[in-house]
């Protein structure tokens, strides 16, 4: 692997590291299957590309108005759920559903490029190094910070009621938790991240599609799988530390098997990539596999 293939797997894999800590909100904290991301990331995506070639936007409003956006999709989600009793399956997926059409129409098509616009990226083409290498960094401090942000959140008085929500609802309940808000904020916060995500990631490739949401729960969910299954993770900072390695881990094992010429696999085949992943993480993680591989014999 080449010293710029690396850095762009890098890249692409802090971008996905976002989706991964919006994945572990709703999977771990919350246990809120939520499915609503496969619309949430291109909704980011959409909204930040039609600001900025259609409403002449600055591309840094552009792309904070995307988890802005990605916080209504997520709490219409966790609303139906909590309001209506709608399944929180269902309810994502109704809600994913409903974004296609409501992309298609932010986007008036179903794509819009961004080839030739100005970008968030563009502010670091005048510093005189690559644009190769400095866009790594950017996306790295932006995961970082995030990061660092959800671990604070979490030591706060509503954090560590969204965690005793997730943990035991009816117990949070008896104790004057309001359960339903806490998944309302929650279920938010974590389609905030997936649309930031998706803004970036159109930036990243000079396109926002309609269609660019699909398998993106896998990807949440196999970072936070292979991540937790590696990382120690019983404290809030070592798990969210493990959703990033296992992003990271997650794009660098789908590079290196689409890359060697001996299995023959296309960039077409990245999802199949991703569910042979995800199944062999499962069934080392249930065998104790993974604890032979880091456990030291005596």
């Amino acid at each position: 692997m080449s010293l710029y293939e690396f850095l762009g797997t890098m890249e692409v894999g802090f971008i996905f590291g976002l989706v991964a800590l919006g994945t572990f909100l709703t999977f771990r904290v919350l246990d809120f299957p939520d499915l609503t991301v496969e619309g949430s990331f291109p909704l980011g995506a959409a909204v930040t590309a039609a600001g900025i070639v259609t409403g002449g936007w600055n591309p840094w409003i552009a792309t904070l108005a995307a988890p802005v956006a990605g916080f209504a999709a997520g709490w219409v989600t966790a609303y139906l759920n909590v309001r209506f009793k709608i399944l929180h399956i269902l309810a994502g997926i109704l809600v994913a559903i409903s974004l296609y059409s409501i992309n298609l129409r932010i986007m008036a098509g179903p794509n819009k490029p961004l080839l030739g616009t100005r970008t968030v990226l563009s502010s670091f083409e005048g510093l005189g190094y690559p644009t190769y290498m400095v866009t790594p960094i950017f996306f790295g401090v932006v995961l970082l910070v995030t990061k660092l942000l959800i671990d604070a959140f979490m030591r706060t008085g509503v954090g560590l009621s969204m965690r005793a929500t997730g943990a035991n609802p009816a117990m949070a309940a008896a104790n004057g938790i309001d359960t339903g808000r806490m998944r309302l904020i929650g279920v938010g916060i974590a389609n905030a991240l997936c649309a930031l995500s998706g803004a970036l990631f159109a930036q990243l490739f000079g396109a926002a599609d309609a269609y660019m949401g699909i398998g993106v729960i896998i990807v949440g969910l196999a970072s936070v799988i292979v991540g937790m299954a590696i990382v120690p993770s019983r404290l809030v900072h070592q798990a969210t530390l493990a959703c990033i390695v296992g992003a990271l881990l997650y794009r660098f094992a789908v590079s290196t098997a689409l890359n060697a010429d001996v299995l023959g696999l296309k960039a077409s085949d990245v999802q199949l990539v991703t569910a042979v992943l995800v199944v062999a993480t499962l069934i080392l993680q249930q065998s104790g596999g993974f604890g032979r591989l880091f456990t030291r014999k005596r």
